[in-house]
């Protein structure tokens, strides 16, 4: 038995031939960087999110990067984030001189937690980096009400969740900037690197658009520091066919998604680990018997919500996780740790408050399984 947790070549297989003619329009036109790929892309997008202002720009961590820049983090300021997230989120602050001022996470979703962000909020505070992890965005109406109250920006970490929703309302268009990752793995993949930035503020879009060529519009005429983050035209042109299909894509996710979840509670005992949301902290870790599974938790109903970008559970008790990794190892079924470590205990930040129990937890716990099929779960 084989079972990757993502092949691509498959994904790609029913629309092969329309990647292959944009590729080819690509390599006709002559035009291979900042040309009418990216902008048919960055118009197709934004009406997709719902956005007036969609930037195509080098990557997801650029996309970070860039978002605080144009918010004007620099040396000495603070940034709230999550230290359960992936590395580019607190490396982006830091890059700038900033200091990532970490919050922990809610064992409901594994987002971070909105009670401890608005707790956090001080003088130096500069930003405020909400993840929306897995596919599921983040408690924000608590976020962003204090974010207001103290005149803050609140940047939307989206990579892993483009299409998923909170009370309607989609990821990247809730705060004042938003970011997103095509890396090949999520659920709008390029062929490639990319990523994407959204945003209501025409200021701002203009001022991030100059900042991704060397902090200039008009060529050779610099306004600002900038760098080199454009988005590729052949990229974009990928991009733009996958767009066409990720309704259908996403929906297919969702869908097998609740089949594995139904799988897991039928064949592996699997239970849910809460029965409402928590994310404002109402409570703390739970105490499970050691080798139960817990099931990924859903803050939000309604149609659409989550994206499964990963399927995590919680496979209980010190070291069960790694055991379970294996055994599923030797039977050709592909997993993956997100995340082994946290931010806090990266060895880069470990000047840092060390005192976030779930987040611990989560690293040591958490385990993404394929979400192509289930019979694996017969073994």
């Amino acid at each position: 038995m084989k079972v990757p947790m993502l092949d691509l070549v498959a994904e790609h297989a029913p629309y092969r031939t329309q990647l292959e003619a944009a590729f080819q329009r690509v390599l006709n036109s002559g035009r291979f960087v900042l040309g009418p790929e990216v902008e048919a892309f960055e118009r197709e997008i934004a009406s997709w999110i719902g956005v007036p202002h969609a930037i195509g720009v080098s990557n997801g961590s650029d996309a970070l990067l860039l978002a605080l820049q144009a918010v004007g983090v620099g040396p000495g300021d603070e940034v709230l984030c999550p230290t359960y997230t992936f590395f580019a989120t607190a490396g982006a602050v830091a890059r700038l001189g900033g200091k990532p001022i970490f919050v922990d996470s809610a064992e409901c979703c594994y987002n971070l937690r909105a009670d401890q962000v608005v707790a956090k909020i001080g003088p130096k505070t500069k930003a405020i980096i909400a993840v929306h992890l897995f596919g599921q965005c983040a408690d924000m109406d608590p976020i962003l009400s204090a974010a207001e109250k103290h005149g803050i920006p609140v940047i939307e970490d989206a990579a892993q969740a483009l299409g998923a929703k909170d009370k309607g309302r989609q990821a990247g268009t809730m705060g004042t900037i938003g970011t997103f990752s095509f890396f090949p793995t999520k659920n709008l993949g390029a062929l490639g690197e990319g990523g994407l930035i959204t945003t209501k503020d025409a200021s701002l879009a203009e001022k991030i658009r100059k900042l991704r060529v060397h902090g200039a519009k008009q060529k050779y005429f610099h306004e600002m520091i900038g760098g080199n983050f454009r988005l590729h035209e052949l990229q974009a042109a990928f991009l733009r066919v996958k767009l066409q299909h990720l309704g259908s894509a996403l929906g297919k996710r969702r869908q097998n998604a609740g089949k594995l979840l139904q799988a897991l509670q039928e064949r592996w005992s699997a239970i849910m680990p809460l029965s409402s949301c928590v994310c404002q902290g109402q409570r703390q870790v739970g105490d499970f018997k050691p080798g139960t599974i817990l099931l990924p938790f859903s803050c939000h109903s309604g149609e659409g919500e989550h994206t499964w970008n990963q399927f995590v559970i919680r496979m209980h008790g010190q070291g069960k996780r790694d055991e379970l990794r294996e055994k599923l190892a030797n039977e050709g079924v592909q997993t993956e740790v997100y995340y082994p470590r946290a931010m806090h205990e990266q060895e880069c930040f470990l000047s840092q408050e060390k005192s976030f129990p779930v987040a611990t937890l989560l690293s040591q716990e958490t385990l993404a399984l394929p979400l192509s099929e289930t019979r694996y779960l017969d073994s």
